[in-house]
């Protein structure tokens, strides 16, 4: 059975809305820039990607917004977005035919951060009755459901920026289990001052205060990544039905594998390069068959090395075009693999391959890394790779559609 995809919602820093998103980043354009939603002054990374054009109240109702963080405001428009690309109305399917499986990396921290300030500064009657939800890692999954009638399949994925690509993964499983459809992906938003410290504690996030030289994967002046808010949700269908109701098809989710690297101090490998080999093999894919890989791009040294390595031993060296537009838009933890999977479905259906901005490539990655400019491409299928910490490995490939 072939998963098709067939409408894209998504909410980034560079841009609202799939138009917006994809010429800004045709364009190069960066949206990396000082933290405003809180003062950053007194922490040692004072840069983010912030979506600063989203009023949630010019696009949900009043009633949603006591009880919701900003990273399920956000989710909730981009599924009202995706459903209207789709031109899929949910309450004409049947019950329980329509699901929806997103990813969480940290849940709503800003709304619980407010709730905890008021448990300690005012007292426990002060902490809203929402909180009993609306920080949880599923929130997102629920409030979609709830909003929009889906009580097909619907589940939480955690695993970190891989998160974004299991959750794809597995919404493709739901419907060749017989779901007709399911609203897949994610979106990520936690950009104040709690969500910054549990953030900090990974010692990744880049302490660069340019915007131009702080996010470099590839780079040999790379030192970390620049967090952003934002990804992207999936209108995921089963082929028959899309094909049945006219729907207007970005590609195929293909294949998909994932794979945990061993712990810190094992004498093993780590798996990125086994989740692409079985990604291609689940796609019934062979190497040539890829026209670009979209990165994970940690920009660290150590994880660019790996990742760069397992690239070149599939694809051999400088073998298939990279690119790695996260660049301008920051890290978006589990939204930033979906939204790299729209950007490759965009890729394929205009033949173009987005740049990674700021990045001079490092002569020790034998890497085809696309810089600068846009490249015009002959592109049949992308790969879109995902890695979490603590050892989250996933891989996707996507097929353009077949021609009518």
């Amino acid at each position: 059975m072939s998963v098709v995809v067939t409408g894209l919602g998504v909410a980034a820093p560079t841009g609202l809305g799939v138009d917006a998103y994809w010429a800004n980043t045709l364009a190069g354009a960066g949206a990396l820039d000082r933290i405003s939603r809180f003062d950053p002054s007194g922490y040692p990374a004072r840069l983010a990607g912030e979506i600063r054009d989203f009023v949630a109240e010019d696009h949900l109702p009043g009633r949603l917004l006591p009880q919701t963080d900003r990273m399920t405001r956000l989710a909730l428009v981009a599924a009202d977005w995706a459903f209207a690309d789709a031109r899929l109305v949910p309450s004409a399917l049947a019950d329980y035919d329509i699901g929806v499986i997103t990813a969480s990396h940290s849940g709503g921290f800003e709304f619980g951060q407010n709730e905890l300030r008021a448990l300690w500064s005012k007292g426990g009657q002060y902490v809203s009755a929402y909180q009993s939800f609306a920080w949880f890692y599923a929130v997102n999954s629920g409030q979609i459901s709830i909003r929009n009638g889906l009580r097909g399949p619907s589940s939480v994925v955690v695993s970190d920026q891989a998160g974004g690509l299991d959750a794809v993964a597995q919404a493709r499983r739901q419907i060749r289990n017989g779901t007709s459809v399911v609203l897949a992906g994610a979106v990520d938003a936690s950009i104040c001052p709690w969500g910054w410290v549990a953030q900090l504690t990974s010692g990744r996030l880049s302490e660069h205060d340019d915007p131009r030289r702080a996010y470099l994967p590839f780079d040999d002046d790379a030192a970390g990544h620049v967090p952003g808010e934002g990804g992207a949700l999936l209108v995921l269908e089963d082929r028959e039905h899309a094909t049945a109701r006219g729907a207007h098809v970005y590609g195929e989710v293909a294949g998909h594998a994932s794979t945990m690297d061993p712990a810190p101090g094992r004498d093993r490998a780590p798996t990125l390069q086994k989740a692409i080999h079985r990604a291609l093999a689940d796609a019934g894919a062979v190497a040539e068959e890829i026209g670009v890989v979209f990165a994970d791009a940690a920009a660290v040294p150590e994880l660019d090395r790996a990742e760069a390595e397992a690239i070149t031993k599939v694809f051999g060296p400088r073998g298939v075009p990279v690119t790695a537009p996260k660049t301008g838009t920051g890290r978006l933890y589990s939204g930033a693999a979906p939204l790299d999977l729209a950007a490759a479905l965009l890729s394929l259906r205009d033949g173009v391959i987005p740049p990674t901005v700021n990045t001079r490539p490092s002569e020790r990655y034998e890497l085809d890394l696309v810089t600068g400019a846009p490249r015009r491409a002959d592109l049949r299928a992308a790969l879109v790779i995902a890695r979490g910490h603590g050892g989250f490995n996933s891989a996707v490939v996507v097929r353009a559609p077949e021609p009518t």
